[in-house]
């Protein structure tokens, strides 16, 4: 008998990827689709609702007629944060994916800032008034379709972050639902009592009915629909937002240990033990839901990382991330050029969406080389500023930073981190963590077992820069932020 496999989808903000995983850890097979991501507006970013539910069924195809038999559940990682609406009789989107990134809702979150709601919304949520989360650009889509209010309360649309628009089209239109991982990005969900919010509902101007079920992230969201050519009856029997299933995937599940998932954008993560109020500048948030129990974190989104990589490197006209990799090597340092990358405003710690990118510090001697290594740097920076403010929030220091995502293949930015935030950098052999913890999910509520599906041993980079050196650094770089931020 061949063994149980998990197919794992990991629906990312620039591809989807598909992830066949035996309970050994094994991967049988894996498939990826690349995703565009448009720009109509300065500051908007959006995609095809169309699109990316194209790109997963036909990797699931893909699969399914390719592998072997044995397929016994389908789990799910996606990028949060992103929002869809939909017809709910015909299924089809009538919105685009409006994305995490996507700066629309900007002037929505300063009428709610001055009308004074924000301490409310962060009382209730864990969140601050911030476009890059849900809540305002629904209130926001909503403005734009024709009695779009009045057809949501009547049930005739609804609404959902990427995982809920995959479970209604895996499902063949059977069930609305989430995940708490995903809920607590929202911002109209309520951390004390784990459901949908009347109160936050009404500050956002949004109608309660269109929203999905709350479920947990180990639950059994209902069988695949025949027509993706899956063996009858195969469940999505896991749910979770992708930095939450990279935490899980790290084996990370008490207080104590911070992970780092080096994407697009950037998320750290770290378990509370409970609901933890962040007094500098992080969301409180559920990791994830399972055994009944729900497991507090505490979280700092970077809005723009990897994303920083890609950026520069087509404005210097180089070829690859890889060629902007080895032009940062031909120098020993940045020449003192500290480039900001607030090409989406700036996240945690400091929430100032008004920033806008820039770079600092050139002379007459700066060249290419030296903007390429501050622009590695910029990531690297960023996450430090996030995980002194954990420090701050918890009052303690960890000594090591796990990480994962598409960047942190990179050992010179791997280095750059341990240099600039003074602790060792680990980081795991395998790829694919948001998947790998998707699958481990499902894998141990179907009784599979999971601690072999995590991510396995590491790498590690140690800190070399003196600590006086160090922290002039920083200072330079805080000092940019301040100006960027004007």
């Amino acid at each position: 008998m061949s063994d149980p496999l998990i197919l794992a989808i990991d629906q990312g903000t620039t591809n989807t990827k598909a992830l066949l995983l035996a309970p050994d850890g094994r991967a049988v097979l894996s498939r990826s689709r690349s995703l565009r991501l448009s720009f109509p507006q300065p500051g908007w970013a959006e995609q095809s609702a169309a699109d990316i539910w194209d790109t997963v069924a036909a990797l699931i195809a893909e699969v399914a007629a390719a592998a072997p038999a044995g397929i016994v559940a389908v789990a799910i990682a996606n990028q949060r944060e992103t929002m869809v609406i939909w017809d709910a009789a015909t299924g089809r989107p009538v919105t685009p994916a409006v994305s995490w990134q996507c700066q629309r809702s900007a002037a929505r979150c300063r009428e709610l800032r001055d009308r004074g709601v924000e301490a409310e919304v962060v009382r209730r949520s864990g969140v601050g008034l911030d476009p890059m989360f849900p809540a305002a650009k629904l209130a926001v889509l909503l403005d734009s379709l024709p009695d779009g209010r009045s057809r949501a309360t009547l049930g005739e649309l609804r609404c959902g972050t990427i995982d809920s628009w995959l479970l209604w089209n895996l499902t063949g239109g059977a069930v609305h639902a989430t995940d708490h991982s995903n809920a607590s990005r929202t911002q109209l969900f309520n951390l004390d009592t784990l459901g949908w919010d009347a109160e936050l509902a009404r500050i956002f101007d949004v109608p309660l009915a269109m929203l999905p079920a709350i479920m947990p992230s180990d639950s059994d969201f209902g069988p695949v629909a025949a027509a993706l050519g899956l063996p009858p009856g195969t469940p999505v029997h896991a749910m979770i937002g992708d930095s939450h299933a990279a935490l899980f995937a790290h084996g990370i599940e008490a207080p104590g240990a911070v992970k780092a998932t080096i994407g697009t954008g950037s998320s750290l993560m770290t378990p509370t033990a409970g609901r933890v109020r962040s007094t500098h500048g992080l969301s409180s948030t559920v990791a994830w839901s399972r055994g009944g129990q729900v497991q507090h974190a505490l979280e700092g989104n970077i809005s723009v990382s990897g994303h920083a990589a890609a950026f520069v490197t087509g404005l210097l006209g180089l070829a690859d991330e890889d060629a902007l990799t080895a032009l940062a090597g031909t120098v020993a340092d940045s020449g003192g050029v500290t480039f900001v990358p607030a090409l989406a405003g700036l996240g945690a710690p400091y929430w100032r969406p008004e920033a806008r990118g820039t770079i600092h510090g050139m002379t007459l001697g700066t060249g290419a080389a030296h903007v390429a290594r501050a622009t590695l740097e910029a990531i690297a920076h960023q996450i430090g500023d996030v995980l002194d403010a954990m420090h701050a929030d918890l009052g303690t220091r960890t000594a090591s930073l796990s990480i994962d995502g598409g960047a942190a293949g990179n050992a010179m930015l791997a280095q750059m981190l341990a240099d600039l935030t003074g602790r060792t950098i680990r980081r795991p052999q395998a790829a694919g963590a948001s998947a790998l913890g998707a699958a481990r999910m499902a894998g141990a509520a179907l009784g599979l077992g999971g601690d072999r599906l995590r991510l396995q041993p590491e790498d590690s980079f140690a800190a070399t820069l003196p600590e006086p050196r160090r922290l002039a650094i920083r200072r330079d770089w805080h000092a940019a932020v301040d100006r960027a931020s004007r």
